[in-house]
């Protein structure tokens, strides 16, 4: 697990002005990484500091990195540079800390290479940050699982009988992982209400939100070869924030026997910005004390969480946003290491860029819950929001989630992850 040494010092100052606002998301101690593109410029990695983006292209063709890293930044994705592996992380992170501290130094005196590399953020295009070579969703907040097989199996039966011996999941489809600000379509698939024969076809009209954080994978584990759940903590390189869409009327009627299909296929969103496990150190805390002894592989040697505060906005359309959740990562019952521990345990191999979805992250009361479903209670107390109220999505909305850290001088803010919804495209008559 990542330590903490002179790159977490709070108090810290950039020579980047924006950086150093009590309430920027983005100061020294942070340097997330993105990729992004400016004009006819093809899209290349970047970090954010401040308001502005350090062009890691530009820079490591000035020779201000060492020429291995240099090489995997005017690239579409980070995945090259997370295969370099844990030590080398680190030593960039230092690196750009050094170049950007409030000490005048290599880039700060360069004029000319300033303007070439330090481009403002409302300025570019923001693309997703990996190639997502596959996706994985869990089912890891008790709050959450204990909710919703309240609503549909009854208190005494709320949790499977599974839950809490091993983090519950299923592949979802990378290919339909998408960045902040790129719109999503309502989904269409069979619905059955409960007192039809047979189900039709039609738009979800339960289109709903999970609010989690998304861990991504930067080393590889060999097929048939398990991992520790210390081993896993190295092999994640950071986190974004995720909105698995989920389509509560499709998935009822398809989750028997095997699970979400077509009710999650469909959209998962991502903020741009991968906040390294490294920046997160200083905020770990310790998972609740497991109700059931765990088996070996899954036990913990340190801190698997971080206390990261989360908020939900909803704004329908031409109004104003209104926060509808306000929860902690804090509150999962397992971590990404023990997800990532459980996935190759089987002989699973995990690869660069695999992005591994925590589950809806949801807390002790109803407004620090992460999903409409809880929110509303499967549709019975709608939200108020500005101009009306909700029960579940509408055509029109936005949906905008947000994370931070805080504390002793730092603030590690993860931006934003914000999708509006579309109305569906019809089916093609045969």
């Amino acid at each position: 697990m990542s330590g903490l040494n002179e790159t977490h010092e709070p108090g810290q100052r950039s020579w980047i002005a924006a950086a150093n606002a009590p309430d920027a998301d983005f100061p020294i101690q942070n340097l997330p990484y993105g990729v992004f593109s400016t004009g006819e410029l093809s899209p290349r990695c970047g970090v954010a500091i401040g308001d502005l983006i350090l062009d890691l292209a530009a820079i490591g063709a000035a020779g201000l990195l060492r020429p291995d890293t240099a090489a995997v930044f005017d690239r579409p994705a980070l995945n090259d540079f997370l295969a370099l592996g844990p030590a080398i992380w680190r030593e960039t992170r230092r690196r750009l800390w050094q170049l950007l501290r409030e000490e005048k130094g290599a880039l700060r005196d360069d004029a000319a290479l300033c303007t070439r590399a330090l481009v403002p953020i409302a300025e570019v295009r923001l693309h997703l940050p990996i190639f997502v070579r596959s996706f994985t969703d869990f089912y890891a907040s008790r709050h959450h699982a204990e909710n919703v097989g309240t609503m549909f199996r009854g208190r005494e039966n709320a949790l499977p009988p599974n839950w809490l011996h091993m983090p519950i999941g299923y592949n979802g489809r990378a290919s339909t992982v998408v960045v902040s600000g790129q719109p999503i379509r309502r989904p269409q698939g069979q619905l059955k209400g409960a007192g039809d024969e047979a189900p039709h076809f039609g738009p979800s009209a339960r289109l709903d939100i999970e609010l989690e954080l998304g861990a991504i994978v930067g080393q590889p584990n060999s097929m048939g070869q398990p991992v520790t759940t210390a081993e896993a903590a190295e092999m994640i390189f950071g986190y974004v924030l995720l909105n698995d869409w989920s389509a509560r009327d499709i998935q009822v009627w398809e989750y028997q026997p095997l699970g979400p299909f077509q009710s999650k296929a469909f959209a998962t969103s991502i903020s741009p910005w991968i906040v390294t496990a490294e920046a997160l150190a200083p905020f770990r805390v310790a998972a609740p004390a497991p109700e059931k002894e765990l088996l070996p592989y899954l036990r913990e040697t340190g801190p698997g969480l971080f206390e990261i505060a989360l908020e939900v906005a909803l704004a329908p359309e031409g109004r104003a946003p209104t926060v509808i959740s306000r929860t902690s990562y804090r509150h999962m019952y397992w971590s990404a290491a023990q997800q990532l521990a459980h996935h190759a345990a089987g002989g699973c191999a995990m690869c660069v860029g695999d992005l591994l979805g925590s589950g809806t992250i949801s807390g002790p009361t109803r407004d620090s819950c992460g999903s409409l479903l809880e929110i509303t209670w499967n549709g019975r107390d709608p939200v108020a929001v500005d101009g009306g109220e909700r029960r579940f999505i509408e055509d029109g909305d936005t949906v905008t989630l947000s994370g931070w850290c805080e504390g002793a001088g730092r603030r590690i803010g993860f931006g934003r992850c914000e999708t509006r919804v579309l109305p569906c495209t019809e089916l093609p008559q045969a």
